[in-house]
């Protein structure tokens, strides 16, 4: 089943993808939570005249989120944990607590952009940022005992 997309949806596609899915996935949650519609020739033709007239402004929010991944760029943030003497961490370090670490030295980025590998000992990690469509950025971040 061919959908056009609403909203960027991790896993599947960015807002304006034309994207193919199972039936039921699209039918009965991707469409009735107004996520998706479908790939017909005139939502087609609807999504094209939108894209054209949104070019410019696109390439402005694309610009930004490349001015934003510039000036993080080889940051590398300190998250505090509380940790057992083997450096075994109580609990895992979340996309949370990186988008505050972020938000601390200046960079308002949402937490669900932010893509965290399990972190459950204390040291070095790296997290993705998923900026934009065509911006993806990488930061470095240290993870220590909050003792």
């Amino acid at each position: 089943m061919d959908i056009i997309l609403k909203t960027d949806i991790a896993g599947l596609g960015y807002k304006n993808d034309t994207v193919v899915v199972k039936p039921g996935y699209g039918r009965n949650y991707l469409i009735p939570q107004g996520f998706a519609m479908m790939a017909t020739d005139s939502n087609k033709k609807i999504v094209a005249e939108n894209i054209r007239q949104a070019a410019h402004k696109a390439e402005k929010i694309k610009t930004e989120a490349q001015t934003i991944a510039d000036g993080i760029g080889d940051m590398t943030l300190t998250i505090p944990a509380k940790a057992g003497d083997s450096g075994k961490i109580f609990g895992r370090v979340t996309n949370t607590q990186v988008a505050e670490a972020l938000r601390a030295k200046g960079f308002d980025i949402d937490r669900k952009k932010i893509t965290v590998e399990d972190v459950k000992v204390l040291g070095n990690y790296e997290a993705s940022i998923d900026l934009h469509k065509d911006v993806k950025h990488k930061v470095k971040f240290e993870v220590v005992s909050a003792e």
